[in-house]
């Protein structure tokens, strides 16, 4: 696995550049070691008022459920929608699971939204998940879109499948962009936890 920490050795061993502060890198001599980087401040996902809040919301387990079962449902919805891109068969059983999914998706934004409001006092746009709920709009409007065409005949059976799988492209994108969020929420829990100090991170 790449992590920073490795990446940063194997852009260092292949970095030839003699002008070094110019390139915005710093030329060390061989052998010395690198100054350890002072931590970096960043405000926690949840103040404590919000994470009890969360722990205390019914909404957080309606999340939690609805989460993988929408991602189950867009797995199998991608393999009917590819299949037939692929060979043209099965349009029923795509346009079906792309139905699904989308009804899956409009419960969990409308769930999502009342969990926010419970947790951070605002329907959407929170300040934790602003982006997210930014992003969310563009993959709500792409399903929409999938059905609009579907409702009124626009296009033909292809070009909505394209449609659905642009969507399904953002959902992917939107999807990656929570669980990023949602583990630095648990970095931050295990870096707070009660009887630590703020310098003592948990092992």
């Amino acid at each position: 696995m790449l992590t920073p920490t490795v990446l940063d050795r194997l852009i260092a061993a292949v970095d030839a550049c003699p002008w070094g502060t110019a390139a915005g890198c710093q030329h060390r001599p061989s052998g010395a070691r690198r100054a350890p980087r002072p931590p970096v401040s960043r405000k926690p996902l949840y103040t404590p008022e919000e994470r009890a809040r969360r722990d205390a919301s019914p909404w957080t387990v309606v999340q939690g459920i609805l989460a993988p079962l929408q991602f189950a449902v867009f797995l199998v919805s991608l393999a009917l929608v590819l299949r037939f891109l692929a060979t043209g068969e099965g349009l029923l059983l795509a346009t079906i699971s792309v139905i699904a999914k989308t009804v899956v998706l409009y419960t969990i934004m409308i769930t999502g939204s009342i969990w926010e409001k419970e947790v951070f006092g605002k329907y959407l746009f929170a300040r934790p998940f602003f982006w997210e709920d930014v992003f969310s709009f563009l993959v709500i409007g792409l399903h929409t879109a999938y059905l609009a065409m579907l409702i009124f005949g626009l296009g033909d059976a292809r070009e909505q499948m394209l449609v659905a799988l642009a969507a399904y492209a953002a959902y992917v994108v939107n999807a990656a962009q929570f669980v990023l969020k949602l583990r630095a929420a648990r970095r931050d829990e295990a870096r707070w936890t009660p009887g630590r100090t703020a310098a003592e991170p948990a092992q």
